[in-house]
């Protein structure tokens, strides 16, 4: 069909009240149909036909003509009317031939588009566009264009741009009720506790919907971006988060496969940075292809440390001393056992300060991370030395000789949660091929780097590369407690050049990996099934802790393939244009505003 086009004298005339029509002229004979070849006079074969003899004759003259040329020594750039004329009828038929069969080509330079209203507005072309129809209109249907926003005129057109539609829709709130606005104004003028609303409504997803409200009126901000639906409210009460208003989504990839302890492991890694997956896939791959790499478990324990106070050192004294007779181990061990199922004490040190005392107790927990197991069995000990020492004054269930959540050396020296060694040979062809680098280089700058330059840093537990990157994108994606990525980043990267400097021995030591598989974040239906994907989700009843024990193995793994393919960008010198290719957003910064 075609459609017929209205000056844009008369679009000026028109109503923004009145529906926008379009005229419509059938057409009922193929011969009036324009066709593509109808731009030249010939059919289009013969024209295919002229082309080609032309282009093909011109080329033969004109190599014929230069070859001469040389052959008699004449300059040439002097040429006479029949090349000049040959020159022409190369460069027509050559632009013809560059849209072979592409005759529309050459018709778009002769039949210009009209230049009218049509054409020119942007915003009445993003109409057209929305009310495109699969079935053409009957002849005598109307088929104006469905309500949508009023056309401004061409004199206001550079005003409405279709950008600002979009933020508006952006900013619009899904409708409340009368009820649930009742609660927002209670909320917002503080008759109602924000954090009670779980509680009264009885529903989980309605009180975040009408805290989320409350709060972007309280701060004039919007939470446009930030999701609320598709989202288990149910599964975090009391356990996870408080006070919900929506939930952030972390992109996970996969690196791997990783070959480790003669098992494949697809690793899930949920981050934002660029570059890390596909570096960590990187080492994943130099590791397969040179066999696999193989770890140990040194030590699997969780620790908690109280602080108590008594009037004299010497009657803090005295407590160190009885909790470190081993006549007095049984005794504290059956105490303190009596709290979980799973929670079984293995040590006890002292350490005193003063008058104070801070006992760092240690003890297997399973599956589970354990830091509220290990810490009711300290509870129950507590409550216990009460009837021996009476004037034992305790201040603190935690006295951070524990240590968490901090970088400390007790962890890098004692371990906490599972210490791991993790190791494996590379060969030196794949550090060639895969790595782009040499073992010398390697070995040389783990050394100055990892070493000497952590150890002029200061460094506790850092002398690495990047293990915490690893860590933290492992620990987001299985539900580990994120800020655990502090001591559970204390890594010592080793490389060392074997088989008279061929290959490369490389290996990671991890004292203090805090995981688990049960509790916490690991019920959730995403980091659920990140676990699932490792094999270990949820406990394992046949033999307790051996899920976790597996997670924090292939944290150990997943850590040594990062920490060579980065070590081999930094010798390679690829670093900087790795981060310039996938770690940088081709958005225009500037264009972001606050809401």
């Amino acid at each position: 069909m075609e459609v017929g086009r209205r000056s844009a004298m008369e679009h000026n005339n028109i109503k923004a009240s009145k529906p926008l029509k379009m005229k419509v002229k059938f057409v009922d004979d193929e011969k009036d149909v324009v066709k593509a070849s109808d731009a030249l006079p010939l059919p289009l074969y013969l024209t295919n036909a002229l082309f080609f003899t032309l282009f093909f004759s011109v080329v033969y003259f004109l190599l014929t003509s230069w070859r001469e040329k040389i052959r008699t020594n004449t300059p040439l750039h002097i040429i006479n009317l029949s090349e000049i004329v040959a020159i022409l009828a190369f460069v027509a038929s050559f632009i013809y031939l560059l849209g072979f069969f592409g005759i529309d080509f050459v018709q778009s330079l002769i039949l210009q588009p009209s230049n009218d209203i049509w054409a020119a507005d942007d915003d009445e072309e993003i109409i057209l566009k929305e009310d495109a129809r699969k079935v053409p209109c009957g002849q005598a249907l109307d088929c104006s264009i469905p309500k949508m926003a009023p056309i401004a005129s061409p004199k206001a057109a550079p005003e409405v741009a279709p950008k600002v539609f979009e933020e508006k829709a952006m900013i619009e709130t899904p409708p409340t009720t009368e009820e649930d606005e009742e609660i927002i104004k209670a909320v917002v003028a503080g008759t109602i506790p924000s954090y009670s609303l779980e509680t009264k409504l009885g529903d989980c997803k309605r009180a975040a919907s009408i805290r989320r409200e409350a709060l972007q009126r309280v701060t004039g901000k919007s939470l446009e971006g930030l999701p609320l639906e598709g989202f288990d409210y149910e599964s975090i009460l009391g356990q996870c988060c408080e006070m919900p208003v929506g939930y952030i989504t972390i992109p996970v990839g996969i690196a791997g496969p990783l070959m480790l302890d003669g098992r494949e492991f697809s690793v899930p890694m949920a981050t934002t940075e660029g570059c890390l997956v596909a570096s960590t896939n990187r080492g994943c791959k130099a590791i397969n292809l040179s066999g696999g790499a193989s770890s140990v478990l040194l030590k699997d324990g969780m620790t908690r440390a109280p602080v108590v106070r008594f009037n004299s050192a010497k009657r803090a004294a005295e407590l160190k001393f009885f909790m470190e007779d081993s006549d007095n181990y049984e005794t504290i061990s059956m105490v303190f056992n009596k709290s979980s199922r799973f929670g079984r004490l293995q040590s006890v040190k002292c350490a005193v300060a003063g008058k104070n005392l801070y006992m760092r107790f240690c003890c297997s927990t399973g599956d589970a991370m354990g830091m509220n197991m290990v810490s009711k069995g300290v509870q129950n000990v507590l409550d216990f030395l009460q009837s021996d020492f009476p004037d034992m004054d305790v201040i603190g269930i935690s006295g951070n000789y524990c240590s968490d959540k901090k970088p400390a050396a007790v962890n890098w020296i004692e371990g906490r949660g599972k210490s791991v060694v993790c190791e494996a040979v590379i060969k030196g062809d794949i550090v060639s091929k895969v790595l782009k680098t040499n073992v010398a280089a390697l070995v040389e700058l783990n050394m100055l780097k990892n070493l000497t330059g952590s150890a002029i840093a200061g460094a506790l537990g850092g002398f690495n590369a990047h293990a915490s990157n690893i860590v933290s994108a492992v620990y987001l994606a299985t539900g580990q407690d994120p800020a655990q990525n502090i001591e559970s980043s204390h890594c010592i990267t080793m490389m060392e050049a074997i088989n008279d400097g061929k290959d490369l021995h490389v290996s990671v030591t991890m004292p203090s990996i805090e995981v688990g598989t049960v509790g916490g974040g690991t019920q959730l239906a995403s980091q659920s099934a990140c676990l699932n994907l490792l094999g270990v989700k949820g406990a394992n009843r046949e033999a307790p802790g051996t899920n976790a024990r597996q997670l924090a193995s292939v944290v150990a793994g997943s850590v040594l393939a990062g920490e060579l393919s980065l070590m081999s960008a930094i010798a390679a010198g690829q670093l900087v244009k790795s981060h310039m290719k996938y770690n940088r957003s081709n958005k225009d910064v500037t264009t972001v505003a606050s809401a």
